[in-house]
C-alpha cells in the first residue's frame, strides 16, 4: 500500500524522535493547534503578564515568565517554589485552558505516560540572546509524572543532559510546534536552552514561547 501525497506531507511535519529511555521529541505535534494556543495564551497573559523574575542569588532571568493553572512556579530572593498566587497581583494564577491540559495529556500518552494530569503550565518567552542554564525540575512532589514542553516561535537548541550537571548534554534543535516529553528514568535529567539566535517567525516575530506542563501535587 502506498501513502497518498497528503499522508507523505503529513509525515514530514509530524514524527517521533527518541532521545533516551523515557524521553522523546514529538515533531510538529501542536502545529494544527497553533492559532488556538496563541489566542488562549493572549488571554492568560492579559491576566498575569510576563515578567523577568529574580533568582535567590539576585540574578535577573533573561527569560520572561508567567504561569497558568492551579500552581505557578516563581523565584525571588526567598527561593524557588510553586505558589497558588501570582506575587505581582496577589490573585490566583489564570486557569489553565482545558485544551492546554488535553494537549499535554495527549503528548504524554504518546510518550507512554498515561493519566498525566498537569496542574501547572509555566510560560516562558525567549527573546534573542535569552537562555536557560542546565537545571533539574525537582520542586514537584511526584516524580512519576512526566514533563511536557511545547515550543512555539523561533527555533532553539535544547540541551538534554544526564543525572549530573557535569554530564555531557545532547543538543536537540527544536522548531515551532515541537513537543518534548521526558519522565520515568529520564525525569530528573538536567536540561536547558542555549542562547536563542536571531530569527523571525510569522506569528511570533523574534520570540520563542515555551509552555512547560507539570504535575505539582
Amino acid at each position: 500500500m502506498t501513502l497518498s501525497l497528503f499522508d507523505a506531507e503529513e509525515n514530514k511535519r509530524t514524527w517521533q524522535e527518541p532521545l533516551c529511555d523515557g524521553a522523546l521529541v514529538l515533531r510538529g505535534f501542536v502545529l494544527d493547534d497553533e492559532t488556538k494556543i496563541l489566542a488562549a495564551l493572549e488571554d492568560v497573559l492579559a491576566q498575569s503578564p510576563l515578567r523577568n523574575m529574580v533568582t535567590p542569588g539576585g540574578f535577573r532571568m533573561s527569560v520572561a515568565m508567567s504561569n497558568c493553572g492551579t500552581y505557578g512556579w516563581v523565584t525571588d530572593r526567598g527561593g524557588y517554589r510553586y505558589d497558588r498566587m501570582d506575587p505581582e497581583s496577589g490573585n490566583a494564577w489564570p486557569a489553565m485552558p482545558d485544551f492546554f491540559a488535553k494537549l499535554a495529556q495527549e503528548a504524554a500518552a504518546q510518550a507512554g505516560f498515561k493519566n498525566f494530569e498537569p496542574d501547572a503550565c509555566l510560560i516562558n518567552r525567549y527573546e534573542v540572546g535569552a537562555r536557560m542554564s542546565l537545571h533539574q525540575d525537582k520542586n514537584e512532589c511526584d516524580f512519576t509524572q512526566p514533563i511536557v514542553s511545547v515550543s512555539l516561535g523561533i527555533p532553539a537548541m535544547f540541551l538534554f543532559g544526564g543525572m549530573r550537571r557535569e554530564d555531557k548534554a545532547m543538543r536537540v534543535p527544536l522548531a515551532h510546534g515541537d513537543v518534548v516529553v521526558w519522565g520515568g528514568a529520564a525525569r530528573l535529567r538536567y536540561h536547558g536552552v542555549l542562547a536563542v539566535k536571531t530569527a523571525s517567525h510569522p506569528l511570533l516575530g523574534q520570540h520563542r514561547i515555551n509552555l512547560t506542563f507539570r504535575k505539582v501535587n
